[in-house]
């Protein structure tokens, strides 16, 4: 009796961590897994990613050209397009340029970026007139005025020399 007794208490204690232990292999695999299919689809190496959702929704609007103003598939702008990656994110709603935005972040150095955190561009004339959201590795995407929504590299001569700050939204 006592040694039924003690098996069952063993089985008990046992059995959650088993499947704790697996839901942790299965998470990382699905992390791996994710990891791969966005480095493939978006054309570089992702190591982690921290927001699958973030990642899904930069897929659906990669390759969206760049209006002025705009708001929508059709064409959107640098600002329009944080706007929208924001709501559709974190649900988080942010409006305006991209000066206004900069108004609602903490500065956040450069070397401590992370997924999610905004990168500022001052390219014309002195001004912060550029966003972009951080992906990591230096990456960021954006709505880039000559190719639309891409993903580009902070370590490109042209956004390093008009890199001004990182920021992060607290709200």
């Amino acid at each position: 009796m006592k040694f039924c007794f003690a098996l069952i208490v063993l089985i008990v204690i046992c059995l959650p961590m088993k499947a704790q232990d697996t839901i942790m292999v299965d998470h990382e695999q699905n992390d791996l897994a994710l990891c791969y299919k966005y480095s493939n689809e978006l054309g570089y190496n992702i190591e982690s990613i921290k927001n699958p959702a973030l990642y899904q929704v930069i897929h659906e609007w990669i390759g969206t050209p760049y209006k002025y103003s705009g708001q929508g598939k059709n064409g959107i702008d640098c600002s329009g397009f944080v706007c929208e990656m924001y709501r559709s994110v974190y649900n988080n709603v942010l409006s305006g340029s991209a000066v206004d935005i900069y108004k609602r972040v903490v500065p956040v150095d450069k070397s401590e970026l992370s997924e999610g955190d905004l990168v500022f561009f001052k390219i014309r004339r002195g001004r912060i007139s550029h966003i972009g959201i951080y992906l990591g590795t230096n990456k960021f995407v954006h709505a880039s005025s000559h190719n639309g929504v891409i993903i580009s590299d902070l370590n490109e001569t042209y956004y390093q020399k008009y890199y001004f700050k990182g920021g992060r939204i607290t709200q």
